[in-house]
């Protein structure tokens, strides 16, 4: 497969700073509400994590919610992407949505929401979703698939009509913008690239390269 020929030219879109509100979470909340209303699971997005010694790494997770304090994710807090952000709390967000030729990436400070929102969050998610954040110990390693699905197991036997708390080990993340970037796809690979940079609560636009 000659992969090094693979391409497509982007010519859906232009993106002008006219375009671009004061805002970015203004800007943001347009085009995630026309990801969500062409795409499936429009909210999943790469969270980049590195460890105290700056190894990255890279997965998908969903994003459950945004306002003015940041993005919020969840997770088990002793997954791998926990202990980074233990050690190194700062983390950045990708969302790529290629049917519209739109990418937009986010930067900044991590923090743990608190206990209430993790909980409204758990207390929402169907029943099988909360035995599961009790039955995975996440990224450690486990003997085969049958010792999780016993776990699941175990645990729907021990509570047959309703689950267990949240566990103390699970919870919400929230990502603070520091910058947030617009990124639209043209032509001759000459994309629209721009940019939100915020300085105490001053957000100043500016336009990159591609």
């Amino acid at each position: 497969m000659d992969i090094a020929h693979t391409r497509k030219d982007y010519t859906a879109r232009i993106l002008m700073e006219s375009d671009m509100a004061t805002d970015p979470l203004v800007t943001f909340a347009t085009w995630l509400t026309e990801a969500l209303a062409q795409l499936e699971e429009a909210n999943a997005m790469t969270l980049a994590t590195a460890s105290a010694e700056g190894r990255p790494s890279a997965r998908i997770v969903l994003l459950k919610d945004y306002d003015q304090r940041g993005f919020v994710f969840y997770t088990h807090y002793e997954s791998r992407k926990g202990r980074e952000l233990a050690e190194n709390p700062y983390a950045a967000l990708t969302f790529f949505w290629q049917p519209l030729e739109r990418q937009i990436r986010i930067e900044g400070r991590v923090e743990q929401v608190s206990r209430s929102e993790s909980d409204a969050y758990y207390h929402s998610r169907p029943p099988g979703s909360r035995l599961g954040a009790w039955a995975s110990a996440q990224s450690q390693e486990i003997q085969g698939r049958e010792a999780l699905e016993q776990r699941l197991h175990d645990l729907q036997h021990q509570y047959p009509d309703s689950a267990p708390e949240r566990p103390p080990f699970w919870g919400g993340y929230r990502v603070i913008p520091e910058v947030i970037e617009f990124w639209q796809g043209r032509p001759s690979r000459l994309h629209d690239r721009l940019v939100y940079v915020r300085s105490g609560e001053v957000w100043t636009l500016k336009r990159l390269s591609p």
